[in-house]
């Protein structure tokens, strides 16, 4: 330890109370994270890691025995590296692609892919714009790898390593959508929609053909295979429980006997849990307020290993993110609601844990809020789940509120961790209320399709209800509650306080929605099929009521300050949505108290200079309107004799 660390942990130590309850700088939340990616290769014996820097992405090999720096590529301006595959003992493949700013922040174009040896040699680039999705690194074939490639329909191939060759496997009876592959490499089935984008059909492996054997609403739900038994034959099925939730099923498909393996009675199940060698199912995970797993195999050594580690970090998540095949280390990334995250190397034959990357170094979870899980029942009896977070150091007691509706939002969910925008708000003072209202996911077929058509309705309805529980909790001041969101929750952001009028003191919309009846056609999803598809089920069916349910044609009914933020480059929702909101405000004598324009940004901002200069404006918004000088107002004009 140097001179100037050993005095930085001295001077940590001595800081008082008051020290660490202060504002943490804006740009500490936002700046870029110290790696994206880390996986392990099949032995053991390196590391991948991907480094975002400015204008691009790094890619570094590590030895695991002495980190020593093996190679280290920079593929050039504005070109990032993602999704990293281990192909073999030491040698790997990585996508590459070219950042455009376009939608939430970035899209990728300019796809390349290229292998290489882990001390950079032997480098081979695939021909130019094609993109590959690794099915199987196949262990017992190290010099070739299954991916899917999509040119007409799906097509799986047999890759060379070395030169990147192509053997046709399989191709889809579909024109998009995937496939499930066993842990031998075997092409088992087949996933996707039809041509009218309507019905996602599940088609089995037989012979060299395919069979249909299950067919559904694209937008409800279905049987269809998530994994694999031991014996090759039984195949784990997601089906659907008497609640209505996700369950987990075992099928053998060529009697259709079936088993039922696990349901939890609250959510549905997020995904499997399987041993390094991917033979064994060892647990399912799930999330009713904080991720859980639950256990199939409680006496398997991997698990033992697992629930060690959970135990070691007690109020954290542990989350095996990459594994050696004879399961002896594992990666280990370690996360909290107060901490982003730290990447462990853990040898499971000593029972060491050695620490290898943190994600933000920077972060104090002693300066950071936490996140508790809630749950409440809406006026119309549906139960309601979601998060709060209080300011550290406060009592929990009349804080100024804001409302975080997540965006989406059919589908998505809140989720308890680490979340630099919600611990920000809460640094500076404010209690931050996540709500999953109808049509989010994870809570089973029902509770997502009574979204649909319900936008600016019970959805909304949903928010209002959390608001009163948050009152009646004492934890909100009823007069110091803002509604602040993105995309979504930007729509949601400005249509509560127009259908629970008296409730919020102010509004912040985000890149939001704001006429349902240009979301219809303006933007990138009326641009595809599945997008038009996707906006028939989803939205009110006539442009009528469209309207009635859209913020800009209802801003007579708006009447508290509202500020705007809108990237100049967003395709999924256009300047144009904010523009017209803007001008019909205008129409009704009424105009945002501040307006947001960011030049760079698309669907989005993430630059984190730009980003501080944009919560820097939000958070002298709320305080104007929200803070502790506003709650002092509140109280002057309760006692002032009129």
């Amino acid at each position: 330890m140097t001179l100037l660390r050993l005095i930085l942990v001295v001077l940590c130590l001595a800081v008082s109370a008051d020290a660490l309850s202060r504002d943490v700088d804006t740009i500490e939340f936002f700046k870029r994270p110290e790696f994206t990616e880390v996986g392990l290769s099949p032995k053991g014996d390196y590391l991948a890691i991907t480094v975002p820097q400015e204008d691009r992405t790094e890619l570094a090999v590590l030895r695991v025995s002495d980190r020593r720096i093996m190679s280290k590529w920079d593929y050039g301006a504005r070109m990032h590296p993602y999704e990293v595959q281990w192909v073999s003992d030491d040698r790997f493949m990585v996508k590459v692609a070219e950042k455009t700013n376009w939608f939430d922040g970035y899209v990728l174009t300019e796809y390349r892919v290229f292998f290489a040896n882990a001390d950079g040699g032997r480098r081979f680039a695939v021909e130019h714009g094609a993109t590959y999705t690794v099915l199987s690194t196949l262990p017992e074939d190290p010099r070739h790898i299954l991916v899917q490639r999509s040119i007409d329909s799906p097509h799986v191939f047999r890759m060379g390593v070395a030169r990147g060759n192509l053997t046709r496997v399989a191709v889809s009876p579909m024109d998009n959508g995937g496939f499930a592959i066993d842990a031998d490499g075997q092409v088992r089935y087949a996933i996707g929609q039809d041509r009218s984008r309507k019905h996602t059909q599940v088609h089995r492996r037989v012979d060299d053909g395919w069979q249909l054997v299950s067919e559904f609403d694209a937008f409800g739900r279905g049987d269809y295979p998530v994994g694999f038994a031991e014996d090759g034959v039984h195949v784990y099925m997601r089906g659907e429980s008497e609640q209505g939730l996700d369950s987990l099923y075992l099928l053998n498909p060529e009697t259709g006997e079936r088993t039922d393996v696990f349901a939890h009675d609250q959510v549905d199940f997020d995904g499997l849990v399987y041993s390094a060698d991917r033979r064994t199912l060892l647990g399912v995970r799930v999330e009713p307020g904080k991720p859980e797993i639950h256990y199939l195999q409680p006496d398997h050594p991997e698990v033992r290993i697992r629930a060690g580690l959970e135990q070691a970090f007690p109020g954290h998540a542990v989350w095996i993110s990459s594994q050696s095949l004879d399961g002896r280390l594992m990666l280990a990334r370690v996360y909290s609601d107060t901490s982003p995250g730290k990447v462990y190397l853990v040898d499971t034959q000593t029972g060491q844990a050695t620490f290898l990357l943190s994600n933000r170094d920077w972060i104090d979870p002693e300066k950071m809020s936490p996140m508790q899980p809630i749950a409440l029942m809406s006026r119309d009896g549906k139960p309601l789940h979601g998060y709060i977070t209080i300011p550290r150091g406060s009592d929990g007691r009349n804080l100024p509120l804001i409302v975080n509706p997540h965006g989406g939002p059919h589908g998505v969910r809140d989720r308890w961790g680490f979340n630099p925008e919600v611990q920000f708000l809460a640094n500076r003072g404010y209690a931050v209320l996540q709500v999953n209202f109808r049509g989010s996911g994870g809570y089973g077929s029902e509770f997502l399709s009574s979204g649909y058509r319900n936008w600016g309705t019970t959805m909304q309805d949903d928010l209002t209800d959390a608001v009163n529980w948050a009152v009646a909790q004492g934890v909100a001041d009823p007069d110091r509650v803002c509604i602040y969101g993105a995309s979504y929750g930007g729509y949601a952001a400005l249509m509560s306080p127009i259908r629970a009028p008296g409730l919020y003191q102010c509004a912040i919309g985000y890149v939001g929605v704001y006429s349902l009846p240009m979301l219809m056609t303006r933007g990138d999803i009326p641009q595809t099929d599945s997008g038009r598809a996707y906006l028939a089920r989803i939205m009110p069916e006539t442009d009528e009521a469209r309207q009635a349910q859209s913020p800009a044609y209802l801003v007579d009914r708006l009447d508290i300050p509202v500020m705007l933020v809108h990237g100049t480059r967003d395709q999924r929702v256009p300047q144009a949505q904010m523009d017209f909101l803007i001008r019909h405000m205008a129409a009704a004598g009424k105009a945002p108290e501040e307006v947001h324009v960011e030049r760079r940004s698309a669907h989005g901002i993430y630059n984190p200079e730009a980003n501080v200069a944009m919560y820097d404006t939000m958070i002298r918004f709320l305080d104007r309107h929200i803070g502790e000088s506003r709650q002092g107002a509140v109280a002057q004009s309760e006692t002032t004799p009129e």
